[in-house]
């Protein structure tokens, strides 16, 4: 023990260790979002505009909300592409219980339970019968999906309680609107759950080794069960934030955005295999995907151009690693052929 001390004590040790926080993803990242940051303020003179920048975080804190469990469902193997099917049942749910007079506190209760109770449904279903949660949540997408279009039909929802447009249009102090403050808060919440306790403990070695995991005590199944109604819950919040923005509800609402919140939750440096990823580099991904949209609609970038940009950004950024390690591998057997 004494040994291991005195070694990292060295000056050469301390050189690779700052050398390798340096390149980790989370580091990369940050000089990406400065990057963007400089080429946004020079194409742009509106860009640093405090409350332009406020407006911007309208456009990603609801998908970012849902992020951040998301992370720590697929650093725990499994995946669930029903979010957007869930934001639109319990935003569905929220505008019927709206249009019999229901008070604020209980429109807004009612989409967090029926967020919680689909995150739960896709939870039962792949831990109690083995099913692969891509399979379950492309079914429970088309499930939850159609039940609005059931209850609704084409008809639009309006009749929201005085009060209820602050959670997706209020401020809590100057630029800072409650969206922001909300994410923020979440944020260091799961920061702290992934990173600090025995359950984040638990949730990389589940998604390192299941099996071992499973023989050295870990309940999985449950672990897992949670880890579904966590996405589920923060999808219900996310539709009180949109429906409130929007001041409507209709069935085809936040359509597309489970690929958002995955492309965010890749561009984290969160492993699609699972076992490995940050909740900071999630929120740098975040803040990185806000700016750079923000910044192209500032030039008037077409909205299916501004996709097409996406995602070759996400392909870009997320290949990189790869190169660099097959770039690397390279050389190592040129120099041992040399040898």
């Amino acid at each position: 023990m004494d040994t291991t001390i005195k070694k990292s004590a060295t000056p050469d040790s301390m050189f690779t260790s700052k050398l390798q926080g340096l390149l980790r993803w989370e580091s990369f990242l940050v000089l990406i979002v400065f990057l963007v940051c400089v080429m946004n303020s020079y194409l742009s003179p509106y860009f640093l505009d405090p409350w332009n920048l406020s407006d911007a975080t309208f456009n990603f804190t609801e998908k970012a909300l849902i992020a951040l469990p998301m992370a720590m469902l697929i650093i725990a193997k499994e995946i669930d592409i029903s979010v957007a099917a869930i934001i639109s049942l319990s935003s569905t749910l929220m505008g019927l219980v709206a249009q019999m007079g229901a008070p604020v506190y209980a429109v807004a209760l009612v989409g967090i339970l029926a967020g919680a109770a689909c995150g739960l449904f896709n939870g039962i279903l792949v831990t109690r019968f083995k099913i692969p949660s891509i399979v379950v949540t492309i079914g429970t997408m088309s499930l939850f999906r159609g039940i609005s279009y059931i209850l609704l039909g084409d008809q639009v929802v309006r009749d929201y309680p005085d009060g209820f447009e602050f959670f997706g249009q209020g401020y809590v102090y100057w630029v800072f609107s409650f969206e922001l403050v909300l994410f923020a808060f979440f944020a260091l919440v799961f920061y702290w759950l992934l990173h600090r306790t025995t359950f984040g403990r638990y949730t990389y070695a589940i998604g390192n080794n299941p099996t071992a995991s499973y023989y050295s005590g870990i309940k999985v199944d449950k672990h897992r069960l949670i880890l579904f109604t966590l996405v589920g819950v923060m999808s219900g919040v996310a539709s009180i934030l949109l429906t409130s923005r929007l001041g409507s509800t209709r069935p085809s609402i936040a359509m597309g955005w489970e690929l958002s919140i995955i492309t965010m939750v890749v561009l984290g440096g969160v492993s699609i295999l699972g076992g490995s990823g940050t909740i900071a580099g999630v929120v740098l991904a975040v803040i990185l995907m806000g700016l750079v949209t923000f910044g192209m609609g500032l030039l008037n970038i077409p909205g299916i151009v501004m996709t097409i940009i996406v995602g070759v950004m996400l392909i870009t950024v997320v290949s990189l690693p790869v190169l660099i390690t097959m770039y690397k591998t390279s050389l190592k057997r040129k120099e041992a052929k040399a040898l």
